[in-house]
């Protein structure tokens, strides 16, 4: 590594030759490979934009000129080229982000990892250097998978409008986003890699013309005033033309001479200009470029060598999800299946094998992908919207005012709820259960176990008259939790011992909290606090036997993976207020803040979201009813207080 071991910034890069800079490249694959295979990450998104960031920092200058990421998974060689070389830590706590971090460095403008957004950042930031006067260039790179947004298309509908404001987009085209990009921008971007591109035949033509006495130059001129028409026919890219965006390339994005010759171009002319450069997702790795289904878009720890993966944790909650998805698809001919770009990340992949005809991947559409289902229930069919549970945030109008509004059977399945950890803020699915609770008429399932996932999928798609969500977590799903008793739809997962006349605590246990629950229960136990563990599988609407058994406790104690701010808390002590329960009732979840990228254990941690943290503060709490406070034993006193829960 001894190139990469000399850059300390972008201006290093001024001084190697074309020979070093290839060295260089090959030297970050090397890089990549070696240390996201110990950590994990995207792998793949990262060995494919080698060359275009090598370029894209020797042409612009970062970060007085502003490049801009979308979704922000393809910035590790941006890190290495702005000084961030230390990847021993990547996504954990204390280490490097697995996207754009502003607390990072000043070269990262902006940290989204949410796709197609950087459009809109962009406009936004060359309308502010129009005002201000400034002479900053502003460039956004994204990808053919990211241009499937709504969004994207939106902003490049007022770029365009701007015919003398400058802005730099680059088009990463890889032909994929998670999976292979779909759709009519696909196909057009499929003609234009695979056409001969116009200046290649316009060079062709020049030569040919000018050795021809006489009539050669003219013919010639003639050719190249028809610019528009000829370009049309040799290559298509009138699409972003009409538009009224300059359109450079296509360009070899593994070609760092030939991107930093369009780049200059589009550097200096003075209004917006697309870049639009052919990359290979996972180029250098032949276990990324074997893998069809992702190449390797993101990868856990793995064999450098082979690429397989280092260990292995089991059954997960999507492939529960997934395995019975199937099963389903045999049983009823009306259930179809959407995805919006992530077919194998949400476990679709195996109905989609069994049932070419009824999934439907619309792209990084999630707005889309929501009515569309409305459309699909309202033709006599049952979609199930499988998509991560961060990304539903971007479809909330389409799933209040489309789906609920006409009640439409739909299922929405939401994985990765909850804490999520290593991917920070963005990918914690710890908003859903909030936003979701003021649709009338949605009915939300947390399912405690894999168990619980099969029973629960197959009762939200037996409702016909109403949108379902199914919400699990990310990662192995535990051994099952097995109910001790029923009341109304509520498991009973614990009773508490036999004499207690009023039991102290009902705890509400909220879907894969269950093990910890119970756990509390016990060191409850052992401060002699007696405990009921119910488990609403149901979370909206609140159940209807939950106030009258609420009454036989003392105290009410909510447990859930979502922001305490409107959860399954909040929804728990209106029902409780509604029914003239007048009771202590304490919410646990998650703080209204954005967390940092650490483990989901250490997430948890540090923000109270424990089993000893909790006992702790409900045993504060009942003694406090009782008129004393006695300080836990050490069973339980293992933490102070964090954000997890207030009175």
């Amino acid at each position: 590594m001894a190139l990469l071991s000399r850059i300390r910034g972008p201006r290093d890069l001024d001084r190697l030759s074309p020979e070093q800079l290839d060295r260089l490249a090959a030297e970050i694959r090397s890089f990549l490979v070696d240390a996201v295979s110990k950590t994990g990450g995207h792998l793949g998104p990262n060995l494919g934009v080698v060359e275009l960031t090598i370029a894209l920092h020797r042409v612009f200058e970062s970060p007085k000129d502003k490049v801009l990421w979308d979704t922000g998974h393809q910035s590790y060689v941006h890190k290495l080229l702005t000084g961030r070389q230390d990847f021993s830590k990547l996504k954990m706590k204390g280490g490097l982000s697995g996207y754009p971090a502003q607390a990072e460095s000043d070269h990262d403008v902006i940290e989204n990892s949410h796709a197609s957004t950087v459009l809109g950042w962009a406009d936004g930031l060359a309308k502010a250097n129009e005002v201000l006067k400034k002479d900053d260039h502003v460039v956004a790179v994204i990808g053919d998978g990211a241009l499937t947004g709504g969004m994207a298309w939106e902003a490049l509908n007022n770029i365009a409008a701007a015919k003398d404001r400058p802005l730099v987009i680059v088009v990463n085209d890889n032909e994929r986003s998670y999976a292979p990009t779909i759709g009519g921008l696909a196909n057009h971007l499929a003609t234009l890699r695979t056409t001969d591109g116009y200046e290649r035949f316009l060079a062709r033509g020049k030569d040919l013309l000018e050795r021809t006495p006489v009539l050669g130059k003219p013919l010639y001129e003639t050719l190249h005033g028809a610019k528009k028409g000829l370009k049309d026919f040799i290559a298509p890219q009138g699409m972003f033309e009409d538009l009224g965006l300059k359109y450079v390339g296509p360009i070899d994005g593994h070609d760092i001479e030939a991107l930093e010759s369009a780049l200059q171009r589009a550097k200096r002319f003075g209004g917006p200009v697309i870049v639009h450069c052919l990359t290979e997702k996972g180029r250098g790795y032949q276990p990324a470029l074997a893998d069809e289904a992702d190449r390797f878009h993101a990868v856990g720890k793995i064999h450098p060598d082979t690429g397989l993966p280092i260990a292995s944790s089991g059954a997960d909650w999507t492939s529960v999800f997934g395995e019975e998805m199937v099963k389903l698809g045999h049983e009823r001919e009306d259930i179809v299946a959407i995805t919006a770009a992530m077919l194998q990340p949400v476990g679709l992949d195996k109905f989609a094998k069994a049932f070419p005809d009824r999934v439907y991947d619309v792209g990084i559409a999630e707005q889309h992908a929501a009515t569309s289902a409305a459309g699909l229930a309202t033709g006599g069919l049952h979609p199930v919207f499988a998509v991560y549970a961060t990304f539903l945030n971007r479809a909330f109008d389409q799933v209040l005012m489309d789906v609920a509004l006409h009640k439409c059977g739909v299922t929405f399945v939401l994985d990765r709820a909850g804490v999520t950890g290593t991917d920070g803020a963005s990918h914690n699915g710890m908003w859903d259960m909030s936003i979701l609770q003021v649709v009338p008429g949605l009915r939300i399932a947390a399912p405690r176990d894999a168990d619980q996932v099969r029973a629960q999928l197959r009762e939200a798609v037996e409702v016909k008259d109403a949108p379902t969500v199914v919400r699990y977590s990310k990662g192995a799903v535990g051994p099952a939790v097995k109910a001790v008793g029923r009341v109304g739809g509520m498991d009973v997962l614990r009773e508490p011992a036999e004499g207690a006349e009023r039991p102290d605590v009902l705890l509400v246990s909220v879907g894969a909290l269950a093990p910890m629950c119970l756990e509390i229960a016990d060191l409850l136990d052992k401060q002699g606090i007696s405990t009921t563990v119910v488990d609403p599988r149901w979370v909206k609407p609140v159940d209807e036997a939950l106030p009258a058994l609420a009454a036989r406790h003392r105290v009410v104690v909510t447990v859930e993976d979502n922001s305490r701010v409107g959860g399954v808390g909040s929804a728990v002590a209106q029902a409780l207020r509604d029914a003239g329960v007048d009771l202590p009732l304490r919410d646990f979840g998650i703080p209204p803040r954005f967390l940092d990228h650490a483990s989901r254990k250490e997430v948890m941690a540090e923000i109270g979201l424990t089993a000893p943290d909790i006992a702790r503060q409900v045993t504060g709490l009942v003694s406090t009813i009782d008129g004393r406070y006695e300080e836990p034993t050490d069973s339980v006193a293992v933490a102070e207080p964090a954000e997890a829960a207030r009175d």
